[in-house]
């Protein structure tokens, strides 16, 4: 079996291409398909797919055709439709069949000269038309016409037809691989017909005259290009003129005289050039940037506002790339070659300065190829700059890989992590502070949507009187010292990515019930604004405190705690994750020092007893802590106990309790619990020079909790 390849595209027919193999049309294999198909027609168990030269699609046909009890001597010579069906399927494909007979008429001459039979077969195997003479096959009973019948696999098995519409590309049959013996002399080719939207609706075919039994090797390379050649340049053509056919049909509609036609055709120019100027009129008042590029990112037309974001003058449009403006890890282009309308976050780097913008992708693609064409790029107008990015933590850098564990319990939280990764479902993480629950809200948004936004958001860390306009964002002049623009709030900038609500548990009351209605509408109003705007965003909550408990003394809103929870995850401590506190302290200090170029020191037995038997507080944040502090003091390649904070060493002191109740009372006031935290966040803040997130950020606990101790124990600082 041979084929061409034969592509259709928008704007009309494209480049055909043909390749036939010698091989594929000699004698020898001639033979060694006749051959197969006398042994498969006298033996059941015979596998034609295992025969030298059988083409695999062929040897299913053959099979197929067997299976469904298909005669190989039998020929399809009564109608098999209904008058009524006949004449429907007629009806229905009358400008095809039309179309086809004008051109066949044309091509008469070389049909009948050539010994040709030309049929047109719908997509369901109808025979709609059929030219040139049935009179050299002796098994046709009816030599005047076979139109209306219906020949399919189901009736006379393997045909060249039915494989091109099963395929959907041209192919050519030699004699023996029809499966019906009455072609088995002749070669028939058949190229695929399609509408106007690139689906196939019929099938062209060319049936050479019978040949010997075993035709000579020039009568095969004669016939065969030129049979395959000329039925798919043919169905080429009728492609061509069915579309120039309904053109005119539908011109010939709306125009009756020619003058009239000419004068729409320079009324509609007239309009596209006033809706272009409108248009270009339009993109010029938005205050959004508006930029068209290629598939390989050339601009070709930006509006003002988009030309003042990427600081270009207009004579330099032409000849610049989205891609100078884009960071290496920009994952716009291939986005927009996929052909995906989405909303992303990407850095611009524009001169000497870096942006983040929301950039929304609209590419434009081609019908029959799905390859892109063109993509419109909507620049946000609200820009955030890297440096307030970064403070909004809006960057999701640990996936799941990331996440190191040997704990079976842990691991299996893990997995169920992962599993809830897949959901569209609101996730609450629990767990004590340093737990690692942002890492997980991290993780879960680098599988939901990586391409989006990663909005973070401490509502323990934001003052009561401006939490409000923080989530939801305002409008210019709500409040004094607002910006005069205005700001979208973290929920707005979250749309299309994830929102990252920790410590939920310490939102007000009052502010709770806004968020639940968000949730519930997915659309925001800005604080002073007076419209609503819609948002698409996923919602990952985190708590190191007992909702359940809050709810029960109406600490907690009831109905949003049930609307957060939908899947609730809890990170177990670190005190009981057992050797994970050995792995993670290796895993930590490996890390920092290959950051640093450093060489690697190992933890000494005796430290590592140390580290083992503390019971870690502050957990995963507060133990990577302490091995940064454990590098930077060690001398020498080992880690001792004395390269430890003193929190660690005090608190691991082997002295009982009985003793210190009998004994020293300045041992005992040393080692009392408060003391020795107070202790801590003393030498923090000595090592922080007093600044208290660098503070917090050694002790392994939140701003917000060491500015309430520092409270508490009345440090001043």
């Amino acid at each position: 079996m041979t084929f061409m390849k034969h592509d259709q595209g928008t704007s009309g027919i494209q480049e055909i291409y043909c390749t036939i193999n010698r091989e594929l049309l000699s004698r020898e294999r001639w033979q060694a398909i006749l051959r197969c198909k006398q042994d498969f027609l006298q033996n059941e168990a015979e596998d034609p797919s295992k025969y030298p030269y059988m083409d695999q699609e062929v040897a299913a046909s053959w099979i197929r055709s067997r299976r469904r009890g298909v005669n190989p001597y039998s020929v399809v010579t009564n109608s098999n439709l209904t008058p009524e069906e006949l004449a429907g399927i007629l009806n229905k494909n009358r400008r095809l069949i039309d179309a086809t007979r004008s051109l066949a008429d044309s091509f008469k001459e070389i049909i009948m000269a050539c010994g040709y039979i030309l049929y047109l077969f719908d997509k369901n195997g109808v025979i709609l038309l059929n030219e040139g003479s049935l009179e050299s096959f002796a098994s046709l009973p009816e030599f005047d016409s076979r139109t209306g019948l219906l020949v399919n696999e189901d009736s006379e098995g393997t045909t060249a037809h039915e494989l091109c519409l099963r395929l959907k590309r041209p192919v050519q049959l030699l004699g023996p691989e029809h499966y019906c013996v009455a072609f088995q002399n002749s070669i028939a080719s058949a190229a695929p017909i399609k509408n106007n939207n690139g689906q196939i609706q019929a099938a062209l075919v060319f049936v050479s005259q019978p040949l010997l039994n075993t035709p000579e090797e020039e009568t095969l390379r004669k016939i065969g290009p030129h049979s395959l050649g000329l039925v798919t340049a043919l169905a080429v053509v009728l492609e061509t003129q069915l579309r120039l056919n309904m053109a005119g049909n539908l011109l010939s509609e709306a125009n009756e005289q020619v003058s009239i036609y000419q004068r729409q055709i320079q009324i509609a120019n007239d309009k596209f050039i006033t809706i272009h100027s409108a248009l270009d009129t339009a993109l010029n008042c938005m205050d959004e940037g508006v930029v068209t590029i290629d598939p390989n990112g050339q601009i070709l037309h930006i509006n003002p506002a988009g030309m003042r974001i990427l600081k270009l003058r207009p004579d330099e449009v032409s000849s610049r790339n989205i891609n100078e403006f884009l960071g290496s890890n920009s994952c716009l282009m291939l986005l927009a070659k996929k052909g995906e309308n989405i909303t992303v976050e990407e850095r611009l780097l524009v001169g000497n300065d870096r942006y983040f913008y929301h950039i929304n992708i609209r590419p434009v693609v081609q019908q029959s190829t799905q390859d892109l064409e063109l993509a419109v790029l909507k620049f946000s107008s609200e820009k955030v700059s890297a440096q307030q990015n970064n403070k909004s933590g809006s960057m999701a850098v640990c996936t799941f890989e990331g996440i190191v564990s040997e704990n079976k319990d842990f691991i299996k939280g893990l997995e169920l992590a992962k599993r809830f990764a897949r959901s569209p479902e609101n996730i609450l993480v629990t767990g004590e502070s340093g737990t690692g629950k942002e890492l997980y809200a991290q993780a879960i948004h680098n599988v939901r949507c990586p391409q989006g936004p990663f909005m973070a958001v401490n509502c323990a860390a934001m003052p009561r009187e401006l939490i409000e306009s923080e989530l939801f964002g305002y409008e210019g002049g709500s409040f004094t010292g607002a910006e005069r623009s205005g700001r979208p709030g973290k929920i707005e900038l979250a749309h299309g990515g994830t929102l990252f609500l920790d410590e939920i548990g310490d939102m007000p009351l009052e502010l709770q019930a806004v968020l639940l209605r968000t949730l519930e509408d997915k659309q925001i109003m800005r604080v002073g604004g007076s419209r609503y705007k819609k948002v698409d965003f996923y919602l990952i909550a985190a708590t190191n405190k007992n909702l359940y408990q809050m709810v029960k003394e109406n600490l907690f809103r009831e109905d949003l705690y049930y609307r957060l929870s939908v899947l609730t995850l809890t990170i177990p401590p670190l005190r009981e994750r057992g050797n994970d506190i050995k792995l993670l302290s290796e895993h930590f200090i490996e890390n920092y020092c290959r950051k640093h170029g450093w060489n690697i020191p190992r933890l000494s037995p005796a430290a590592q007893k140390k580290i083992t038997e503390y019971q870690w507080p502050g957990n995963v944040r507060q133990l990577q802590n302490t091995m940064i502090y454990a590098v930077n003091t060690v001398q020498g390649d080992v880690i001792k106990p004395e390269n430890l904070p003193d929190f660690i060493l005090m608190e691991t002191c082997p002295l009982k309790v009985e003793d210190i109740k009998n004994g020293n009372k300045h041992v005992g006031d040393m080692l009392c619990l408060e003391n020795l935290e107070k202790a801590a966040i003393e030498t923090a803040l000595l090592h922080a020079n007093n600044y208290v997130p660098d503070a917090a950020e050694i002790l392994g606990i939140s701003r917000s909790t060491l500015y309430r101790k520092l409270k508490d124990y009345d440090i001043e600082y």
